[in-house]
């Protein structure tokens, strides 16, 4: 299973950015997606996340009305629609995808069985 994140770049506050996550080997409409962000000196924070078979996603407080989950299953593609972008927003954002976590632990990084390799988002005042 691969997972390929992308679409991270600089831009500057109260702008958008749409990030993808690409799956091969897994299918995302039978698995938990989620987003997570890592910025600098800082833990791997909670962004975003669908469960699987459950297409209402559930957002971090710091993003929510302000970035949306969306997917394609033609495409087998997550996106991430980040908009009014925020200094505090800058960050390397990762998927993750896994068909069997449980809700409880679907907000913990650490407890995916596949994750993205992350891409840089920058975001200057």
């Amino acid at each position: 299973v691969q997972l390929q994140a992308s679409g991270g770049g600089l831009v500057r506050a109260g702008g958008s950015l749409r990030l993808s996550c690409a799956a091969s080997g897994l299918t995302f409409s039978s698995a938990t997606v989620g987003w997570f962000r890592q910025a600098p000196g800082k833990e791997h924070e909670f962004v975003a996340r669908r469960l699987r078979y459950n297409s209402n996603p559930n957002y971090a407080d710091s993003v929510k009305g302000r970035f949306t989950i969306s997917w394609d299953n033609a495409k087998n593609t997550v996106y991430l629609q980040m908009n009014s972008l925020k200094p505090e927003d800058t960050a390397v954002y990762y998927c993750a995808a896994d068909s069997r976590i449980i809700q409880s632990s679907s907000t913990q990084l650490s407890r995916y069985s596949y994750k993205g390799q992350g891409t840089q988002v920058t975001v200057s005042s």
